[in-house]
């Protein structure tokens, strides 16, 4: 990554990095914005993957006794698995309309609460967004697979506070008290952006080759900035990335109702609010502090997540007296933090941390040492419910398949990226 044209200052990894395409996941590189790169490597095939955190007005004592229930309600609200197609389908042009409009595209149609809009990284939508650059393939996975979950690592997680650690932040939030329970949302643009990601890694490949550009590895494929097939790309890109937001956004609707159904009250009553939103597997254009100057530049971040910090005009004003949230989900057998940004990030990984606890096995690695049998039963003799797609899926993603989400959290808070406000714990998760 550090051999890319253009990079500024470093290329950084993170405490949850593991091995990507490309760029390390846990990896952040940022390029001069009118003579450096754009790497798709640098973002990933699962563009604008992301973790949103809602809030509610319950306790464990008033989901345990519904827990199973309310599994079973989101799990069939909210399709779930490889290739899984949602409730709704939106032709060609609706789905043009979803990728300009992300987040807002949802609320308009009456998948969310206006107030979301402003508790999610750039208000649920990148405005640069170009769907003529998106190919008919990605469209034709992308109109089937609105309001899905996916499979692999992505989950759908009710959790309880497990303790406080910023209590100001923490309110400013409406993180109250242990106990609390929340909701942890992670998906990204589904079979939409993996078609990008694909499309445009041929493309650059084809760019390298035009610009006689020598590379260590040719999963790092780059265009320069100022190519028209980068524009192409970042155009597209954005497309996915709002196309995630109005995804994350509709499965957001769905919880909501299942709560409401399975209390028998509007969830309005509920307190559910949309605590943040962030993305994780994402470029975009920033200014930053380069060598004593501020300079603009693109910020590839892949597995890693935007950390701003107080007094921010990028991030919510009720947060802006804390720093922007970012969350780092652990496993389903562990727990999850919920952070703020730090002056600290700005100045050694340009406003990056980490984004969850990172892979420490692979899925082959965990299906030879685990038996989904006993992996349940331990999960529910810990007091965690869990629905899942597939019974590999659970093998894969067995709780000693990541780092131990606590050191991440610590490496984290210790080198100043970000800085700890409450450690979550698992009730019950869906997985895809």
């Amino acid at each position: 990554v550090s051999t890319i044209m253009g990079i500024q200052k470093w290329a950084v990894v993170l405490p949850d990095a593991h091995e990507g395409y490309g760029f390390p996941v846990g990896g952040v590189a940022a390029t001069d914005a009118e003579e450096g790169a754009v790497s798709p490597g640098g973002v990933g095939y699962d563009i604008n993957c992301g973790v949103r955190l809602l809030r509610t007005d319950l306790t464990v004592n008033d989901v345990k006794p519904k827990l199973k229930e309310l599994l079973d309600q989101i799990y069939g609200l909210v399709p779930s698995g490889v290739g899984s197609a949602g409730i709704v389908r939106v032709s060609t042009r609706e789905l043009d309309d979803v990728a300009r409009l992300g987040m807002r595209w949802a609320v308009e149609h009456d998948y969310g609460w206006k107030k979301d809009l402003d508790h999610a990284e750039e208000g649920g939508r990148i405005p640069w967004a170009d769907p003529d650059k998106v190919s008919d393939a990605a469209k034709k996975r992308g109109a089937e697979q609105l309001g899905t979950l996916g499979s692999g690592n992505h989950f759908l997680e009710l959790e309880a506070v497990d303790r406080i650690e910023d209590e100001r932040a923490a309110r400013s939030m409406g993180i109250r008290e242990p106990g609390q329970v929340m909701v942890l949302i992670h998906t990204g643009s589904r079979g939409f952006g993996h078609q990008i990601c694909s499309d445009y890694l041929r493309i650059m490949e084809r760019v390298i080759a035009r610009e006689g550009i020598r590379l260590p590895d040719r999963e790092l494929a780059y265009g320069p900035s100022d190519a028209s097939e980068v524009q192409d790309y970042l155009g597209a890109m954005a497309s996915a990335a709002n196309f995630a937001w109005a995804n994350r956004e509709m499965i957001t609707h769905w919880i909501r109702d299942a709560f409401g159904r399975v209390f028998g009250v509007d969830p309005d009553s509920l307190g559910m609010d949309l605590v943040y939103d962030v993305a994780h597997n994402i470029v975009k254009l920033e200014e930053h502090l380069v060598d004593g100057e501020r300079r603009k530049v693109y910020v590839h971040r892949k597995g890693a997540t935007r950390s701003f910090p107080p007094g921010s005009d990028q991030i919510p004003a009720d947060y802006r007296n804390v720093g922007q949230p970012v969350l780092i989900p652990g496993s389903m057998g562990t727990g999850s933090w919920v952070m703020v940004g730090t002056p600290t990030s700005m100045e050694r990984s340009f406003g990056s941390a980490a984004h969850g606890a990172g892979r420490f096995m692979s899925r082959a690695a965990a299906k030879r040492k685990h038996r989904y049998q006993d992996l349940m039963e331990a999960l529910e003799g810990g007091g965690i419910l869990v629905r899942a797609s597939s019974r590999d899926t659970v093998i894969e993603e067995a709780p000693d398949a990541y780092k131990d989400v606590d050191a991440v959290v610590d490496a984290t808070h210790h080198v100043g990226l970000a800085k700890k406000v409450a450690r979550l714990r698992p009730l019950g998760v869906v997985k895809g």
